[in-house]
């Protein structure tokens, strides 16, 4: 290698922009690749893969969550784009890194295809790399997710939570709708559309461990003689059969009975503790399915009846990356 070869600051500059790699990094690599530009790149390259194999093994807990969605807005895409530090994940070009990658995200339809897509003449994978030697951090993909649907919007949460969902027709005013129903997804993480979606055997699981849990606290509540919890023997709509609700309802009957309230305005009483019980048995659903979450913006609805409020519309699928 030349050790006079002569290296101007445009080339240096040049370089710079093509990789985001420091000045004195760009200038040593042209330097060794005697100032050719396609060389001093995979100079650098090389330094990103020793940098990531040093660091192969570091936490990429930190970093972005960004979100794209296409022109029409029938499919949109949320990546998060990890780092190791938080300093360098709300750094102004990692961001710009990151809205890149989701850029091409977009027109990928998984992880692998995306990690093989082209980025400037090199894979995802590889400009991953050569921005690990730049930056001196591990990066890594560490969420991706694609959503397509008659009408798709998203919601990202100071570049740490990124929502995106998808709506079964474009209605007036669907830009808020799925909004505020993203920014739901983002602050309450719910794992699925609707209690119809859950696997029988996880509720029962759910059951078992959260009643454990209640016993357990119970005994200790029992000897500082303070009241007991209740111990729910249901915890989701899926376990309310009309066997259940129909017992339910016989037992609300006897309860109004022995409160000697008057036979013939039980109708009016009967639907407000029915509508109780439903409630006090499914905290499980209140938690994790979308539909059935107390709405964000009004604690008195629920997330079903707000999209109902937009006519004839519904919430066809979700998903959401975050940090860590």
């Amino acid at each position: 290698m030349s050790t006079t070869v002569k290296i101007t600051a445009a080339e240096v500059n040049k370089l710079r922009q093509a990789t985001g790699a420091g000045m004195m990094d760009c200038k040593k690599a042209l330097v060794e690749a005697e100032g050719d530009f396609d060389k001093a790149i995979e100079v650098l390259r090389k330094k990103g893969q020793k940098v990531a194999e040093k660091r192969a093994d570091r936490d990429s807990s930190e970093g972005a969550a960004v979100s794209k969605i296409n022109a029409d807005q029938t499919e949109g895409v949320a990546i998060v784009l990890g780092c190791e530090t938080d300093f360098v994940g709300k750094n102004e070009n990692f961001l710009a890194l990151a809205n890149q990658l989701a850029d091409i995200a977009l027109n990928c339809d998984s992880k692998d295809a995306f990690l093989a897509a082209d980025f400037d003449g090199m894979t995802v994978a590889e400009k991953l790399t050569e921005q690990t030697g730049v930056i001196g951090e591990k990066l890594d993909i560490t969420g991706f997710e694609k959503l397509q649907a008659a009408f798709v919007g998203t919601y990202v949460h100071i570049n740490k939570i990124a929502a995106l969902v998808g709506l079964s027709a474009k209605v007036d005013n669907a830009e808020v709708l799925v909004k505020d129903v993203a920014m739901q997804v983002a602050s309450m993480g719910a794992t699925t559309l609707s209690y119809k979606d859950f696997d029988p055997a996880f509720v029962a699981s759910e059951t078992e461990a959260r009643i454990a849990v209640i016993e357990k606290d119970n005994i200790e509540l029992g000897r500082l003689g303070k009241t007991l919890k209740n111990v729910p023997q249901y915890i989701s709509m899926s376990q309310l059969s009309d066997e259940v609700l129909a017992q339910a309802e016989e037992a609300a009957k006897a309860e109004l009975k022995a409160e000697g309230k008057p036979e013939q305005i039980w109708d009016r009483i009967l639907p407000g503790k029915m509508e109780r019980f439903i409630s006090d048995n499914t905290t499980l659903d209140k938690e994790k399915c979308l539909l059935d979450q107390n709405f964000i913006k009004d604690e008195k609805s629920t997330v079903a009846k707000y999209v109902a409020s937009y006519g004839e519309v519904e919430i066809t699928g979700f998903k959401r990356v975050s940090v860590g």
